[in-house]
């Protein structure tokens, strides 16, 4: 009986799609019916999925794809933009490693490499309890797998009427989460990915198809409206290289999918997001979603530059783990990855691995009309438009 391994994709804005997760073994839910000998990416008739961990490596490979995906001689587009995304994903890392790195003077990531035996791996490296940042995460993962029903309708949004079989697939993203220790120094979390479905004809629900999706967005706890302008202002460049239409399209579907339902608030003061994106050229797409990551460095490091010194005392701490908290029930609550994580069995660590390294709760809390902290959250109420 043949074997795969299980490696599932998550959603924009949680770490599981580097988390490498794991579903607790299921024989009706994992068995598969394809038909045929055993060829990438189909399956002996009623194999079985095996659930295999990742191995941690003691050095970064040159290439986390296959051999075949990773020859842009190929004659299918999509290997040669698998090995494109790959190699832009992790430039991004390291610049942006970088740029923090300068920033902390001093602190420096801690790494781990991993790999699965059925086909790719990751790159995860986190500081924690630094001079500037409490905890900064940039992850990288390049995976294949066969997710089940549940795990494309996460994917992909879909609806329950939508009830696709096991499907073949590949995936691959870059997710941050940055948190700085001072409290006029804003969070930001930034995500990029591309995925591919492999499924057979006779599966239904999921026909082959690929699609990119992400965002990077603003999470402050104090408002200067320079900075938030500065922010917006540089989304706007990227998206207006390629589209008007993007970044209002997209700092709208920001605005509304970091929306903390029961507290009738935003998480932070958006940017932009987009999702299940394929309705354009698939190179025009690639290059976009480049210009969006090398976007991130020039519009968050000089803000946090300018406010990481800042004098602070107790209360705008106090108010920063306010924030902290809508932050925590955002993606413990809503988001779509975080959830499906938790609920599946993914490995604890890398999908919380996003959240802050302390956080506040008290009881109804409200600030007074017409403080700082009044105008923060009023506006996490009420979006702006910063342009």
């Amino acid at each position: 009986m043949a074997s795969h391994s299980l490696t599932l994709f998550t959603s924009p804005s949680s770490f599981n799609l580097f988390s490498s997760p794991r579903l607790n073994p299921s024989p009706s839910y994992f068995t598969l019916h394809f038909p045929g000998p055993v060829k990438r990416p189909h399956f002996d008739l009623r194999c079985s999925v095996s659930i295999e961990k990742e191995v941690p490596e003691t050095e970064r490979p040159f290439t986390f794809l296959r051999d075949s995906d990773g020859d842009d001689t190929q004659s299918s587009s999509s290997s040669s933009v698998r090995a494109r995304f790959e190699t832009m994903i992790r430039a991004a890392q390291d610049k942006v490693c970088e740029a923090i790195e300068a920033v902390e003077g001093g602190s420096k990531f801690k790494e781990d490499v991993w790999s699965r035996p059925g086909g790719g791996g990751g790159i995860s490296r986190v500081l924690q309890d630094g001079n500037v940042w409490e905890k900064a995460g940039v992850n990288v993962s390049v995976v294949y797998g066969v997710m089940p029903p549940e795990a494309y309708r996460a994917a992909k949004a879909a609806t329950a009427e939508q009830k696709p079989g096991p499907i073949p697939f590949f995936a691959a993203g870059i997710s941050s989460v940055l948190h700085p220790k001072n409290p006029f120094a804003p969070t930001l979390h930034f995500n990029y990915r591309y995925f591919e479905t492999d499924a057979p004809k006779d599966v239904p629900g999921a026909p082959r198809q690929w699609w990119f999706g992400g965002g990077t967005d603003f999470t402050p706890a104090y408002i200067f409206e320079e900075d938030v302008k500065h922010f917006h202002s540089v989304q706007k460049q990227a998206c207006d290289k390629f589209d008007p239409s993007f970044y209002p399209r997209f700092k709208k579907w920001c605005d509304d999918y970091f929306y903390i339902k029961h507290r009738d608030e935003r998480r932070g003061l958006g940017g932009i997001f987009f999702d299940d994106l394929n309705d354009y050229e698939q190179e025009m797409l690639l290059s976009f979603a480049t210009e969006c990551a090398s976007s991130v460095i020039p519009a968050y490091i000089p803000i946090v530059e300018k406010r990481k010194d800042t004098p602070f005392n107790e209360q705008h701490k106090a108010w920063q783990q306010l924030r902290r908290g809508r932050y925590v029930e955002f993606n413990l609550v809503y988001d779509r990855g975080t959830t499906f994580g938790l609920k599946t069995g993914g490995r604890i660590e890398s999908i919380l691995v996003s959240l802050p390294l302390s956080a506040r709760w008290e009881y109804d809390h409200k600030p007074e009309e017409g403080t700082e902290e009044w105008k923060l959250l009023d506006a996490c109420i009420n979006p702006k438009e910063w342009l």
